[in-house]
Protein backbone atom coordinates (compact mmCIF):
# COMPACT_ATOMS: atom_id res chain seq x y z
CA UNK A 1 0.00 0.00 0.00
CA UNK A 2 1.40 2.91 -1.20
CA UNK A 3 2.21 5.76 1.74
CA UNK A 4 0.28 9.03 1.70
CA UNK A 5 2.19 11.89 -0.01
CA UNK A 6 3.23 15.43 1.82
CA UNK A 7 2.44 17.58 -1.39
CA UNK A 8 4.91 20.27 -1.42
CA UNK A 9 5.37 20.37 -4.96
CA UNK A 10 2.06 21.62 -6.54
CA UNK A 11 1.30 24.46 -3.36
CA UNK A 12 -0.09 26.90 -5.64
CA UNK A 13 -2.78 24.46 -7.16
CA UNK A 14 -4.55 24.46 -3.32
CA UNK A 15 -3.27 27.63 -1.32
CA UNK A 16 -4.89 30.75 -2.85
CA UNK A 17 -2.48 32.55 -1.33
CA UNK A 18 0.67 31.49 -3.10
CA UNK A 19 1.92 32.20 -6.78
CA UNK A 20 3.57 29.13 -8.73
CA UNK A 21 6.74 30.99 -8.45
CA UNK A 22 6.66 31.04 -4.33
CA UNK A 23 5.40 27.66 -4.08
CA UNK A 24 8.33 26.59 -6.63
CA UNK A 25 10.67 28.09 -4.15
CA UNK A 26 9.02 26.76 -1.18
CA UNK A 27 9.18 23.07 -2.53
CA UNK A 28 13.08 23.94 -4.37
CA UNK A 29 14.41 24.90 -0.76
CA UNK A 30 12.49 22.30 0.87
CA UNK A 31 14.64 19.31 -1.30
CA UNK A 32 17.47 21.46 -0.80
CA UNK A 33 17.34 21.04 2.84
CA UNK A 34 15.98 17.17 2.98
CA UNK A 35 18.65 16.58 0.74
CA UNK A 36 21.77 18.03 2.66
CA UNK A 37 20.60 15.15 5.30
CA UNK A 38 18.95 12.37 3.49
CA UNK A 39 18.29 10.30 0.02
CA UNK A 40 14.13 10.61 -1.55
CA UNK A 41 12.04 9.54 -0.56
CA UNK A 42 11.47 10.32 2.82
CA UNK A 43 8.94 9.75 5.47
CA UNK A 44 8.22 12.81 7.51
CA UNK A 45 6.48 12.68 10.84
CA UNK A 46 3.78 14.96 11.62
CA UNK A 47 3.71 15.58 15.30
CA UNK A 48 0.23 17.21 17.20
CA UNK A 49 -1.51 16.96 20.17
CA UNK A 50 -4.09 14.63 18.54
CA UNK A 51 -1.34 12.39 17.54
CA UNK A 52 0.86 11.81 14.34
CA UNK A 53 1.08 11.12 11.26
CA UNK A 54 3.63 10.04 8.35
CA UNK A 55 3.57 11.22 5.24
CA UNK A 56 6.32 10.62 2.27
CA UNK A 57 8.15 13.75 0.52
CA UNK A 58 9.23 12.58 -2.55
CA UNK A 59 12.16 14.67 -4.66
CA UNK A 60 14.55 14.62 -6.79
CA UNK A 61 18.32 15.04 -5.73
CA UNK A 62 19.04 18.91 -5.92
CA UNK A 63 21.22 20.25 -8.86
CA UNK A 64 24.57 22.19 -8.61
CA UNK A 65 22.35 25.27 -9.66
CA UNK A 66 19.53 24.69 -7.41
CA UNK A 67 22.15 24.36 -4.79
CA UNK A 68 23.56 27.38 -5.55
CA UNK A 69 20.40 29.14 -5.28
CA UNK A 70 19.76 27.76 -1.74
CA UNK A 71 23.32 28.00 -0.65
CA UNK A 72 22.03 30.33 2.59
CA UNK A 73 21.39 27.91 4.60
CA UNK A 74 19.01 30.21 6.96
CA UNK A 75 17.26 31.45 4.16
CA UNK A 76 16.80 28.20 2.48
CA UNK A 77 15.66 27.15 6.27
CA UNK A 78 12.76 29.71 6.45
CA UNK A 79 11.43 28.71 2.64
CA UNK A 80 11.43 25.07 3.07
CA UNK A 81 10.01 25.26 6.29
CA UNK A 82 7.13 27.47 4.60
CA UNK A 83 6.50 24.78 1.96
CA UNK A 84 6.63 21.92 4.17
CA UNK A 85 4.38 23.07 7.08
CA UNK A 86 1.85 24.35 4.40
CA UNK A 87 1.90 21.20 2.85
CA UNK A 88 1.42 19.63 6.73
CA UNK A 89 -1.12 21.65 8.24
CA UNK A 90 -3.49 20.85 4.92
CA UNK A 91 -2.80 16.97 5.32
CA UNK A 92 -3.72 17.37 9.28
CA UNK A 93 -6.13 20.20 9.33
CA UNK A 94 -7.20 20.42 5.87
CA UNK A 95 -6.23 23.96 6.30
CA UNK A 96 -4.63 26.09 3.09
CA UNK A 97 -2.54 29.50 2.96
CA UNK A 98 -5.04 32.15 1.64
CA UNK A 99 -3.22 35.21 2.44
CA UNK A 100 0.67 36.51 3.87
CA UNK A 101 0.25 38.18 7.29
CA UNK A 102 1.28 41.39 7.97
CA UNK A 103 4.37 42.25 10.23
CA UNK A 104 3.64 41.69 13.90
CA UNK A 105 0.52 39.84 14.06
CA UNK A 106 2.78 37.60 15.47
CA UNK A 107 2.64 34.56 12.58
CA UNK A 108 3.76 34.25 8.83
CA UNK A 109 0.57 33.10 7.18
CA UNK A 110 -3.41 33.31 7.64
CA UNK A 111 -4.60 29.40 6.60
CA UNK A 112 -8.49 28.87 6.43
CA UNK A 113 -10.43 25.72 5.96
CA UNK A 114 -9.95 24.48 1.82
CA UNK A 115 -13.16 26.10 0.27
CA UNK A 116 -12.88 29.28 2.42
CA UNK A 117 -12.99 32.90 0.97
CA UNK A 118 -9.68 34.62 1.30
CA UNK A 119 -11.18 37.72 1.88
CA UNK A 120 -12.71 36.46 5.32
CA UNK A 121 -10.27 36.68 7.96
CA UNK A 122 -12.37 35.80 10.49
CA UNK A 123 -12.24 31.93 9.37
CA UNK A 124 -8.46 31.81 9.37
CA UNK A 125 -5.44 30.92 11.77
CA UNK A 126 -2.52 32.47 12.06
CA UNK A 127 0.44 30.44 11.31
CA UNK A 128 3.84 30.86 12.78
CA UNK A 129 6.24 28.89 10.80
CA UNK A 130 10.16 28.31 11.37
CA UNK A 131 12.32 25.27 10.81
CA UNK A 132 16.00 24.46 12.09
CA UNK A 133 18.47 22.06 9.96
CA UNK A 134 20.28 20.47 12.46
CA UNK A 135 19.57 19.55 15.87
CA UNK A 136 18.28 17.13 17.56
CA UNK A 137 14.20 16.75 18.08
CA UNK A 138 14.22 18.55 21.67
CA UNK A 139 15.85 21.66 19.28
CA UNK A 140 12.47 21.17 17.21
CA UNK A 141 10.42 20.97 20.67
CA UNK A 142 12.28 24.20 22.07
CA UNK A 143 11.88 26.06 18.99
CA UNK A 144 7.79 25.26 18.81
CA UNK A 145 7.64 26.85 22.40
CA UNK A 146 9.10 30.14 21.41
CA UNK A 147 6.94 30.21 18.14
CA UNK A 148 4.04 29.29 20.56
CA UNK A 149 5.00 32.46 22.65
CA UNK A 150 5.85 34.78 19.50
CA UNK A 151 2.04 33.97 18.20
CA UNK A 152 0.69 34.80 22.00
CA UNK A 153 2.87 38.18 21.67
CA UNK A 154 1.26 38.87 18.33
CA UNK A 155 -0.65 42.23 17.40
CA UNK A 156 -3.51 40.05 16.11
CA UNK A 157 -6.74 38.41 18.15
CA UNK A 158 -7.17 35.50 15.45
CA UNK A 159 -6.16 31.97 16.61
CA UNK A 160 -3.15 30.60 16.17
CA UNK A 161 -1.01 27.81 14.55
CA UNK A 162 2.61 27.11 15.39
CA UNK A 163 4.77 24.70 13.27
CA UNK A 164 8.61 23.57 13.41
CA UNK A 165 10.26 21.55 10.67
CA UNK A 166 13.50 19.86 11.77
CA UNK A 167 14.65 18.76 8.33
CA UNK A 168 17.48 16.43 10.00
CA UNK A 169 15.03 15.00 12.28
CA UNK A 170 12.40 14.36 9.45
CA UNK A 171 9.48 16.03 11.78
CA UNK A 172 6.93 18.79 11.62
CA UNK A 173 5.71 19.99 15.15
CA UNK A 174 2.67 21.60 14.75
CA UNK A 175 0.77 22.96 18.13
CA UNK A 176 -2.59 25.01 18.39
CA UNK A 177 -1.79 28.52 20.20
CA UNK A 178 -4.47 27.46 22.82
CA UNK A 179 -2.85 23.79 23.63
CA UNK A 180 -1.30 23.76 26.40
CA UNK A 181 2.54 23.43 26.99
Amino acid sequence: MAKPRLLVGDLHERHTGLTAALGGTFFEAACVCFSRHHESPVDVEIVRKEGSAVREFAFDPPDERERNAHANEIDATEAGAYGVSLAAVEAVESLVAVRRAETLSGADWYVAPVGAASDDLEACYRLEVSGTDTGTLSVVETRLSQKVQQTRAGKCNLPAIASVVGFKQRVVAIRKVDDSL
